[in-house]
């Protein structure tokens, strides 16, 4: 297969992805709540997260939160000796952290 086939396939894959969060808030446990504003410090580090339903958590509490399973979307990894909350990799550039709006 040509390389043009694989961009192509995962262009259409990606268009499909875009649409999808265009016309529909983030799919699951409609009870979970999710990240849709971040708040950052001077240095651009992510320090607080909206949530949907208004409620501001600071850092720590949103990555308790999202250990326990209670926020949608959102990712926990090791890193630098440290967990570190992470936007899901769904390959939706829109509801990345670093692309939502601030608060």
């Amino acid at each position: 297969m040509a390389q043009d086939h694989f961009e192509e396939v995962f262009e259409q894959y990606r268009r499909q992805l875009e649409e999808k969060s265009s016309i529909n808030p983030p799919e699951g446990n409609s009870s979970l709540e999710y990240i849709v504003a971040v708040r950052k410090n001077d240095d651009g580090d992510l320090i607080a997260f909206k949530t949907n339903s208004g409620r501001e958590l600071d850092y720590i509490q949103a990555l308790n939160e999202a250990k326990q399973g209670l926020l949608a979307h959102v990712d926990i990894f090791h890193k630098y000796g440290r967990d570190i909350l992470k936007s899901e990799p769904d390959g939706i550039k829109e509801n990345n952290f670093v692309q939502l709006p601030l608060f």
